[in-house]
């Protein structure tokens, strides 16, 4: 499949809301797993509300999708939206972030919500 280009504006919407730290750690770890916002309020020891705008805005730009299971949003990389093939070699390129959802498992509040 060939590689479309992204228009220049368009990539620097993008790389600018991936310059955020935190929406770049929430990017990688729902590259390969969808999360609930509980679980990165956990990680990132920070309020809902402030979770919830990071999500906001990558969902507003379709690079996140949610899926509801029962009373909880669970949140995962559109591996479909026009720009992942564009970022998905950042994301490859960033340290595995696997270790936060298995500390998580491990104080027993992974999926705390559910």
């Amino acid at each position: 499949m060939p590689q479309t280009s992204v228009e220049i504006v368009k990539a620097s919407v993008v790389l600018k809301l991936l310059g955020d730290k935190t929406r770049l750690t929430i990017m990688k770890l729902i590259d390969n797993q969808a999360c609930c916002v509980c679980e990165f309020v956990e990680i990132f020891q920070t309020s809902q509300p402030s979770i919830s705008q990071h999500l906001r805005k990558l969902k507003d730009i379709g690079l996140v999708k949610e899926e509801r299971r029962g009373q909880w949003i669970f949140y995962s990389v559109d591996k479909g939206n026009e720009y992942y093939p564009f970022i998905k070699p950042i994301l490859d390129q960033l340290p595995n972030q696997e270790y936060k959802l298995k500390e998580l498992e491990e104080k027993g509040t992974r999926i705390s919500c559910c």
